[in-house]
Formats: structure tokens, sequence, C-alpha cells
């Protein structure tokens, strides 16, 4: 049995931080709470080679910098298993992340698995091994730590080596040992996890069915309430729910009594916050709202969009078979309409990582006319336009 080392002092940290440093790579996991924060608490973090295993506790710890120095050394590859929160938690106290990295949930698909599949399941499907589920919804901040929990902290590592391990080699073999260069190096990207409260208004759904001064209020209040709850480090629906923000668009408030006339607001908001809200709710009111992206997908798609949609379906099908992977893993006919509809297409799978190198590319070729899609040998093939 592997022997977990909890470092809980400044020793062992310089000690680990040294093994850290000697390693070519590394399989690390966190565990936080987040119930009643806005920003993650980080309560764990977990570090494992094949050969050692280490659970670091950072809220025994005075001081982290000697860890993430080392954890930021670019010649040692950090593998995961989901990233984003584990990577929010190091731009959050460092404002900067470990890199580079290696996500086994983003190399699955190109395994045969599913988009976005659980740890336990590749655990169970590479190494037949269940896991337990006694602790996930443990307060990993209550000290001290039982040794059923650190047990279970670290299995997420333990397997992790081994679950990584196996993918590189059959990556490897299926010589795509570099497709996923892009994606992980597009999750290495500060810039993902910086969250812009001017930029609030976009994530609320549903915003697409407000008028114009309706749409100013979700969007004045969606910023004001991002700007609150990172200051005071609280959920946002603490502050003011979704439902709310619709609600308040649509009544406009003009005093802190017509605030808490709305069903289900917080008294407390309404005392500590309402005048502020209803001046912003009064300025919003006489500014035009920034405009909503037209990405088509609202409107009933013409036959013409249809017939090329299924176009583009064909060569997803005919780049997904010659590469032995399910036609959804490499396109969903969202991400199509994605490309076809969409004017900033940015953020359209199909034009990132190993899904471009695949697919994308000669997509573009076909809805720029550059590619016809025809038939050679009773196939399918992609045939270049003739100028």
């Amino acid at each position: 049995m592997t022997t977990i080392n909890y470092i809980n002092t400044p020793d062992k940290l310089t000690a680990v931080c040294a093994l850290i440093r000697d390693s070519a790579w590394l399989a690390l996991d966190t565990e936080f709470l987040r119930e009643k924060t806005y920003y993650p608490k980080f309560c764990l973090l977990q570090i494992a080679t094949p050969e050692w295993v280490a659970c670091i506790d950072p809220l025994a710890l005075p001081d982290l910098d000697e860890l993430f120095t080392a954890l930021e050394n670019p010649a040692i590859v950090k593998v995961f298993h989901s990233c984003r929160q584990d990577l929010e938690i190091f731009y959050q106290l460092r404002g900067k992340l470990p890199a580079p990295i290696f996500d086994t949930q983003v190399a699955a698909p190109l395994l045969g698995y599913q988009d976005n599949p659980g740890y336990a399941m590749l655990v169970s499907s590479l190494l037949n091994i269940n896991l337990s589920k006694a602790h996930t919804r443990a307060d990993w901040s209550k000290r001290p730590l039982t040794e059923a929990q650190i047990e279970y902290a670290a299995d997420d590592v333990i397997y992790l080596c081994q679950i990584y391990q196996i993918m590189l080699q059959k990556l490897a073999e299926l010589g795509r040992a570099d497709w996923l260069k892009q994606d992980f190096a597009e999750l290495s990207n500060p810039d993902v996890y910086a969250v812009d409260p001017a930029k609030a208004w976009l994530k609320i759904k549903g915003k697409n069915k407000l008028s114009g001064r309706q749409l100013a209020i979700i969007q004045a209040i969606s910023e004001w309430r991002e700007k609150m709850a990172q200051q005071e480090d609280r959920p946002k629906s603490w502050l003011l729910r979704d439902e709310l923000l619709f609600d308040i668009a649509k009544l406009q408030p003009e005093t802190s009594a017509d605030l808490a006339a709305v069903r289900g607001i917080n008294e407390n908001v309404v005392r500590r916050y309402g005048k502020e809200l209803c001046q912003l709710i009064s300025a919003a009111k006489n500014q035009p709202p920034i405009p909503l992206h037209n990405d088509g997908r609202a409107a009933k798609k013409t036959q013409q969009q249809e017939a090329i949609l299924d176009i583009l379906t064909a060569l997803v099908r005919i780049r997904a078979e010659e590469n032995l992977l399910n036609p959804s893993i490499l396109a969903s006919r969202k991400d199509l309409e994605d490309l076809l509809l969409l004017e900033d297409d940015n953020d359209c799978p199909l034009l990132h990582g190993w899904r471009y190198a695949m697919a994308g590319e000669e997509l573009l070729g076909l809805l720029k006319g550059e590619l016809l899609l025809g038939i050679q040998a009773d196939k399918l093939a992609i045939i270049q336009a003739r100028p």
C-alpha cells in the first residue's frame, strides 16, 4: 500500500517540493468548498507520481509560495481530470497557472469515450476499480481530517497516475499524442479564469426575451451583483437569484419600497443596497443596452441551411470513421450550426485543437466553396474545387 505523506508543516512542505522538482510529471487534484463563498475555499491539494503521494494542507501552512513556484516549473507536466475548477484555485491564489497540463477528461474522447466522461467511469473502465463515494459531500475545511478522508482524497491522484500512463500509451499507439496540445494550452490561458463583471449578463439564460430597457437593467444589475459578490466573497445567489433579476427588470422599481415589494427578494439586500440598486435601475432605463449577439439559432433554419448542415455532417462522418471516432465526439449538430450561423465563431469547438485539424479546416473549405463533397469509387470523398 502506498504511504500517504500528509504535509502540514513548512519542513514537510520543503521536502515534498524537492520531490516535485525532481519529477517529470505530477498527478494533481484539489478539495475545496464553495457553498458559502464566491471564490472556492482551498482545503487540500493531492499530488502523486508512481513513486510517492502527498496530501498538502493549505489551511495548516502559513506560506505556499514554495509550492506554487515548484508547480509552475514548465518542465513538469501537471496531470488533472476536469481541471477548470482546480486551475481556478491556482489563478485566484497566484494570478497565474501551472503549465503545461494534461487533462484526462479532455483526452478521453480521442480514445473512444464520450465527451466529458466522469473520473469514476474512467477508473472503472481502465483499471476495473470502483471508487468509493463515502466522502463526496465531506466538509474539507474541518480539521482534523480523518484517516479515511485522507485516503479517499489520495486515491484520486493515485489512480490518476495510472490512467495518465495508460492514456499516453494508447494515444501514442494511435498517433494522437500531439493532437491535444492546443486544447491544453487554451486551458492554461489565464483569460479563461478571469471574470469580467461587465460580461456577467452573458451567462443569464432567457435574456434574449427581454425588451431593450429590460435588457439594459439586467446588464447593469448583473454587473453590480458580480462585483458585490466578489467584494464580499459571497455566492451571487445570496444577493439576487437569476429569476429576481428578471422580475426587477420587468417591474423596474423606483424606490426601496418598490424593490421590497418584489416577491422573494431578501430584506437585508433591500436594506443594505436598495437605494443603490434603484439608482442603477433608473440610470439603466435611460441607456441603450449592449446589443444581443444574434446567433441565428432562434429563427427556424431554411431548407437550404438544413441541406448545408447535412453536407457538413457527411464530412464529419467520413473523418470520424477514418479515425475510429464516434461522429458526435468530433462534432455535434449544434457545433455545425454554430459554424454555419455564427458571425463570431471563435467559441466553436471545430475551430480549435484536434477537431480543427481533423475536420474543422475542411468544413470551412466546404462553406467557402473551396472544397466539394463528391463520390469516388462508390464512396463519399472530399474533392478540391476547380478554380
